[in-house]
């Protein structure tokens, strides 16, 4: 079991010259890079950030040469149990890991799935992770939505991780499967917010948050299409929803209203793989960002998930009409 013991974290040192006019709370974000603005903010505006002795104001200028003290407490993850699940680690160094998660496998512990989760499985790869909010995780895949992901392992990395998702600068493409033969590619913008009837799913309303999606078609196959998806905003289901609004909504995704379609004469192989096919045709095929330490841009692809690279053979694989 992961324990829920906070950490005390203690520092000393002198303010830079350099950073001369600063507010208290932006000189310690540069001092402290590991720690997020909004937690230096807490710490300050709790008291445990002395400036020559004195507690300081967030809005206190600094002009070199001051004594800062820290003492604050910093709380760990709250306990999880540590799990021996496996993980298809695409990339790991001492700052981020990237993971190939399957389907079938839930990002974060919740009503219904206290555990068996990506961040159980993390706990036990990294057992240090306790100490990143959320063990780490920045961003999410739905259940059944196969692909890579990735993980901070510091709380440098994760700072920067989430300022990168906040300014856009991730890049994540996707392949979905969807009904209909589309004709160009477009670009959805729409607002996505809890559905009022049905307050498990997500949908286009009036006073959701902003999210924009773009895609392409890249393949052609008798009632359905095969697109290259990528996402400007980063909300709750929103390639699913996004794709439902346009009446495209993804094969196999049967929350989202998609009943299986058979192309009307289709080989029998084909037409059961269609109604069988178990999830949301969802991959998270390529990722990149710069990374937290180095500053260099970075960027993995991983194959099509078995089951949906199956199901596209089968629509290669009929003859044409």
């Amino acid at each position: 079991m992961t324990q829920a013991t906070d950490r005390l974290v203690r520092r000393s040192f002198q303010v830079d010259p350099a950073l001369a006019g600063r507010r208290l709370d932006q000189a310690l974000a540069t001092l402290l890079p590991e720690f997020s603005r909004s937690r230096l903010q807490q710490w300050i505006e709790a008291g445990q950030v002395l400036v020559d002795d004195a507690s300081g104001r967030c809005r206190d200028k600094v002009w070199g040469g001051e004594s800062i003290r820290i003492e604050a407490v910093c709380a760990l993850e709250q306990a999880f149990v540590a799990q021996d699940i496996a993980l298809d680690l695409v990339y790991e160094d001492e700052e981020i890991l990237v993971i190939d998660k399957p389907a079938g496998l839930v990002v974060h512990p919740a009503a219904g799935n206290p555990d068996g989760t990506l961040l159980n499985a993390l706990l036990h790869h990294v057992p240090a992770l306790a100490a990143v909010p959320r063990a780490g995780i920045v961003h999410r895949l739905d259940k059944d939505t196969t692909g890579l992901l990735v993980v901070a392992k510091t709380l440098m990395a994760h700072k920067s991780l989430v300022e990168q998702l906040q300014q856009r600068s991730v890049h994540r493409e996707y392949r979905a499967l969807v009904l209909g033969e589309l004709v160009a590619g477009g670009r959805i913008e729409a607002p996505i917010g809890r559905h009022p009837q049905h307050r498990t799913k997500m949908a286009v309303v009036s006073g959701g948050r902003p999210a924009v999606t773009h895609y392409q078609v890249l393949e052609r196959y008798p009632g359905h299409s095969l697109l290259g998806v990528e996402l400007e905003t980063g909300r709750t289901h929103q390639i699913r929803v996004h794709m439902t609004h346009v009446h495209h909504p993804l094969v196999g995704d049967r929350t989202y209203g998609a009943r299986p379609r058979p192309p009307k004469g289709c080989g029998p192989e084909l037409a059961a793989a269609i109604q069988s096919f178990p999830r949301q045709a969802l991959h998270a095929l390529r990722l990149g960002l710069i990374h937290p330490a180095t500053g260099e841009p970075m960027e993995w692809e991983v194959p099509m998930a078995t089951d949906l690279d199956a199901l596209l053979t089968l629509f290669r694989q009929e003859p044409s009409p």
